[in-house]
C-alpha cells in the first residue's frame, strides 16, 4: 500500500494506476457505438441517434459574438488566474441572487469550472478522503460512478422511491455516520425526475445533522416544463452551511463543447476545490468565460422558450408511445429525456443493439446509468417532433416484439 492507502497498480511500470484501474468500463456505450457504426455501414437503415444528450438547439448569438470579439483582444491570450475569472463569478452570483433571492460573495462562495463534470470530479477529491462513503443514487449520470471511484470513495446507494427521489428516511444510521458527501442531481439525468423545495430542505437538514456536504449537480436548472422555477437547495435555510451547487452552460445555453460551468456555495468547500484545482489548470479561456457572462445577462425568456421546445418534444414522444400501445409512459416534468421501462425480462443492452440494427433508432441502455438502470432505456429528445413521433412507433413495435419473444 502507498502512504495514502491507495495501493499500487499491478506491480509493473507500464500498468494502470490504482485510480485509473478503478474507473468503471464504458462497455455498454462501446457496444452501442459499435452497433451504431455497424448500422451505418450496412446501408440498410438511416441512423437516428437518440442516445446522446447533446442539445441540437443553437447557442445564443450574443454568446457567439462575445467569443468572436474576444479572439481579437490580446488580453485574452494569456494564462487566466483567479482575477481573470471574477467577471464570470460576479455575473454568476448576480444571476443567482436575482433568481433565488440569495446574495453570494463571488470572492469566496463561487468558482469557475471547466465544465460541471470536471468540477464534480475534482470536488469529490477536494472534500473527501479515500475510503470515505458517499451517498448517491444507483441511477445517475454515468460519469458520477467513475468520479466516485477515482476519488477512492465508497458509494452507498440511497433507496429510491417510485418518483426516483431518494428515500432519505430509509438511509441506514451507520451509512450516515460514515458518509462525507451526498450527491444529488435534480432535475435528473436520466430519469427527468424533479425535486421539491421540501425534499431539498429535508436533505439539507439531514446533512447538517450528520456533518455531510450536499453536492447538487444542477445542469438542467432551466429545463423545467412548468411555470415554477427549478428549486435550488443552496438558497434554502441552512443551505450555505452544507451545500455546494454546480451549474453548467451546456444545457441551458447549448454550449456543451465550450466546457464552462461554475460552482456556488459553502465557502469551505469552494476553498477546498480551488486549492485542489490550483496545480491542475489555469481556468477556462477568457473568451469562453465572456460567453458565459453574456448568457447570464440575457432575459430568462430565452431559456424558457427553449424549455418549451423540450416539453413539446417530450409530449410528441410520450403521446406517440402511448398511441402505439405503451400506455404506462409518464410525461417528463423537465430535462431532455424520456426514461422508458422495458417489458419485464427484456435485456436493455440487447434491446438497444437490436433496435438500431433493425430500425436505425439508437437509444442508451439503462444499465449504462448505474446498477439501478437495468431494464430501462433513455431516449434523448434531440430531434424535431416529427422525427421523434416516427421513432416512437418503431420503439413501441420493438418492445412488443421483445415481449412476445419471451412468451
Amino acid at each position: 500500500m502507498t502512504p495514502n492507502g491507495l495501493g499500487v497498480g499491478h506491480g509493473d511500470n507500464d500498468g494502470p494506476s490504482y485510480r485509473s484501474s478503478r474507473v468503471p468500463g464504458s462497455g455498454v456505450f462501446l457496444l452501442m457505438d459499435a452497433a451504431k457504426s455497424a448500422a451505418r455501414a450496412s446501408g440498410g437503415v438511416d441512423v437516428v441517434d437518440l442516445s446522446i444528450g447533446a442539445s441540437d438547439l443553437a447557442p445564443p448569438p450574443e454568446a457567439l459574438a462575445a467569443l468572436r470579439d474576444s479572439i481579437d483582444d490580446p488580453t485574452t491570450h494569456s494564462y487566466c488566474l483567479k482575477s481573470g475569472t471574477m467577471p464570470l463569478l460576479e455575473a454568476a452570483c448576480k444571476w443567482y441572487g436575482e433568481r433565488y433571492g440569495t446574495q453570494l460573495d463571488p470572492s469566496c462562495e463561487a468558482l469557475s469550472l471547466i465544465g460541471a463534470q470536471e468540477g464534480l470530479a475534482h470536488a469529490l477529491m477536494a472534500v473527501a478522503d479515500a475510503g470515505d462513503a458517499i451517498l448517491m443514487t444507483a441511477v445517475a449520470y454515468p460519469s458520477y460512478f467513475g468520479a466516485v471511484q477515482v476519488a477512492g470513495l465508497d458509494p452507498v446507494y440511497m433507496p429510491l422511491g417510485p418518483d426516483f427521489l431518494p428515500r432519505l428516511d430509509a438511509i441506514a444510521a451507520a451509512d450516515l455516520a460514515r458518509s462525507r458527501v451526498m450527491l444529488l442531481n435534480y432535475p435528473n439525468n436520466p430519469t427527468s425526475a424533479v425535486a421539491s423545495p421540501a425534499f431539498f430542505q429535508a436533505a439539507i437538514d439531514l446533512c447538517r445533522r450528520h456533518g455531510i456536504l450536499l453536492i447538487h449537480d444542477n445542469p438542467y436548472v432551466d429545463l423545467v416544463f412548468g411555470e415554477e422555477p427549478s428549486p435550488s437547495p443552496l438558497c434554502l435555510p441552512g443551505g450555505r452551511e452544507c451545500v455546494l451547487e454546480l451549474f453548467s452552460f451546456a444545457k441551458s445555453y447549448h454550449l456543451g463543447g465550450f466546457r464552462l460551468g461554475f460552482a456556488l456555495g459553502n465557502r469551505n468547500a469552494v476553498a477546498s476545490l480551488e486549492a485542489l484545482k490550483a496545480p491542475v489548470d489555469f481556468n477556462q479561456y477568457k473568451g469562453i468565460m465572456r460567453m458565459g457572462v453574456a448568457c447570464l445577462q440575457l432575459p430568462q425568456e430565452g431559456v424558457r422558450r427553449d424549455a418549451r421546445v423540450w416539453a413539446a418534444r417530450a409530449a410528441a414522444m410520450v403521446e406517440s408511445l402511448r398511441r402505439a400501445g405503451c400506455g404506462d409512459v409518464d410525461m417528463p416534468k423537465a430535462c431532455m429525456y424520456v426514461w422508458l421501462r422495458l417489458p419485464a425480462g427484456v435485456d436493455d443492452v440487447a434491446f438497444c443493439q437490436r433496435l438500431v440494427a433493425d430500425t436505425g433508432i439508437a437509444l442508451s441502455p439503462g444499465r449504462g446509468f448505474g446498477p439501478g438502470g437495468a431494464g430501462f432505456v433513455r431516449v434523448a429528445l434531440v430531434q424535431p417532433e416529427g422525427v421523434l413521433a416516427a421513432a416512437a412507433e418503431k420503439i413501441a413495435a420493438a418492445m412488443r416484439a421483445a415481449k412476445a419473444a419471451l412468451a
